[in-house]
């Protein structure tokens, strides 16, 4: 298992939820481990839902209460078109082709979704023609649950691109607010995904045992290797597709920390948003030893 245990300031932990692809399972996880590891360590476990785009554990979680909401912003430069020179240094500068410049015609835009305030076209603009303003890139909300001690969640502002800073802000907002927290990551393996699992003590990657699965897993592995993340697998819906992805993990030294079985009834559960009201016995000792495992790894209980 590559990597070490970093525990983070404050005494508290954070155990990232993540997959290479959408529809893994991912968060079917996320929100199991929740109420099991709640149930382990008196309630001190926080669920945060870091698929900003498109965040979903509230679904699944049974008479949950907003107890808070907060708009986040990124700071924004805008051109004064009467100090500007149109020299293009701040265009140049610019590594995301944010700023449009157009001489002649005395026009100057910066594009706020394409911007990621960097400031380096503060630093480049020697005539003082660049000031900044607040821009809302969403919002952060707490939400109180019946175990555990809540779900925070971030969530984009429709056309925004800046899910890797909500995502930034979320973790920062919620740092020290329960000894453990989960954090449910985006699929992929770009940059929101990066930024999610950044500082963790242990990942959990869901896969699935298809080509497309394997092939995702792979990816994101390479990614938590580079990122010297310790992290374990669990193939979800087996019993279809193939074997592969186990030659796979058995090849590589990667811990399978289980399976679970494709079940048509289990899959219903989670479309009528019941999973936690419908677990089978045989998945609710998967979780319950999971969790276990979890709090071994890290050492967060001995």
């Amino acid at each position: 298992m590559p990597g070490s245990f970093p525990f983070i300031k404050k005494n508290f932990m954070r155990i990232a939820i993540a997959s290479g692809k959408g529809g893994t399972g991912k968060t079917t996880v996320a929100i199991h481990l929740y109420q099991y590891l709640s149930k382990l360590l008196d309630d001190q476990v926080q669920l945060i839902d870091c698929d900003v785009e498109e965040p979903n554990d509230l679904l699944f979680i049974p008479n949950a209460v907003n107890i808070s909401e907060n708009t986040v912003f990124t700071m924004v430069p805008e051109i004064d078109t009467a100090q500007c020179t149109f020299c293009k240094k701040c265009s140049d500068w610019c590594e995301f082709n944010a700023i449009t410049l157009v001489k002649n015609r005395k026009f100057a835009e910066i594009n706020k979704d394409l911007c990621h305030s960097c400031g380096a076209c503060l630093h480049a603009c020697e005539f003082a023609a660049i000031r900044e303003y607040k821009n809302p890139i969403g919002t952060i909300s707490g939400y109180k649950t019946t175990f555990g001690t809540g779900i925070t969640e971030g969530r984009l502002r429709i056309g925004s691109s800046m899910q890797t800073s909500l995502i930034r802000a979320l973790k920062k907002q919620t740092a020290g607010s329960a000894v453990l927290q989960i954090l449910d990551a985006p699929p992929g393996t770009s940059c929101p995904v990066v930024e999610t699992v950044s500082g963790a003590a242990y990942v959990i990657l869901v896969t699935e045992p298809t080509p497309f699965g394997l092939n995702d897993l792979k990816l994101t592995v390479d990614l938590l290797n580079d990122l010297k993340i310790p992290f374990g697998v669990i193939v979800n819906k087996a019993g279809l597709g193939n074997k592969a992805v186990y030659g796979y993990l058995e090849a590589n030294n990667i811990e399978l920390i289980g399976k679970i079985p494709f079940s048509k009834e289990y899959a219903e559960s989670y479309s009528k948003g019941t999973l936690l009201n419908n677990v089978p016995e045989e998945l609710e000792a998967f979780y319950i030893k999971t969790a276990e495992r979890l709090l071994e790894v890290t050492g967060i209980k001995n």
